[in-house]
């Protein structure tokens, strides 16, 4: 027995085809510490990843147990922004990951359009993903819901069972799965993140140049099916 060739992978932004997190992550602390809510770097990964920005706020303003200034996101968005321009890096292996995937691709990311298209043209990707790019601020649905992912399917005309998801949240995967998607855990970022990504996932994977022989893989023939 043999699952259907992909007709649309779909990958997440942040952690996945970019090596945003750490960075942007990073700049969320500072500016919450500014703003008198202590929240180390290492805390920000582990509760914020593919979290969206207004939860990441709410989030904030319970521990002041006040509200945050009005330009908190736009402080956040400007810093992490030039934050972006000095340290900004595409993930290890993805152009060649790409150059390699001969199915459709597209990104679909919580974050909002100009970040997006901002990162991905840092890192050489914008070429690759230009007019199939999915903002949750465009769709107005945020992972985990699933609305994002299936809007993406939907316009492009990809089924959603025949999507394979790229993540490496948990927020993420869970709307993969809640839009009736595959869905594979990329680990690279946080090897840490690995048993409840490899709980949820088709697959867990931590190189990205590993990403096409998996995809491959996972149309092919399985045991006594293999011919």
């Amino acid at each position: 027995m043999t699952c259907a060739s992909p007709e649309l992978i779909i990958f997440d932004s942040d952690g996945v085809l970019v090596d945003s997190e750490v960075i942007a992550l990073t700049v969320l602390s500072r500016i919450a510490a500014e703003e008198g809510a202590a929240i180390s770097v290492e805390e920000a990964i582990c509760s914020f990843r593919g979290v969206k920005m207004a939860d990441c706020v709410r989030e904030i303003e319970r521990r002041l147990g006040r509200g945050v200034r009005d330009t908190f996101v736009a402080d956040v968005r400007r810093a992490t922004a030039r934050a972006f321009d000095a340290e900004l890096k595409p993930v290890e292996g993805i152009h060649a990951a790409l150059a390699e995937i001969t199915a459709p691709v597209c990104v679909a990311s919580n974050g909002p359009m100009s970040k997006l298209t901002h990162a991905l043209g840092l890192t050489k990707l914008l070429e690759r993903f230009e007019g199939r790019i999915f903002s949750a601020y465009e769709v107005g649905s945020w992972k985990p819901d699933p609305g994002l992912f299936l809007h993406a399917a939907q316009t492009l005309g990809a089924h959603p069972s025949r999507c394979v998801v790229v993540e490496d949240s948990l927020s993420g995967v869970r709307a993969a799965k809640a839009a009736g998607m595959r869905v594979f855990g990329f680990t690279g970022g946080d090897p840490g993140v690995e048993p409840e990504l490899a709980a949820i996932c088709d697959d867990v994977f931590h190189r990205m140049t590993d990403l096409p022989a998996l995809l491959d893989d996972c149309a092919a023939p399985k045991g006594n099916d293999a011919v």
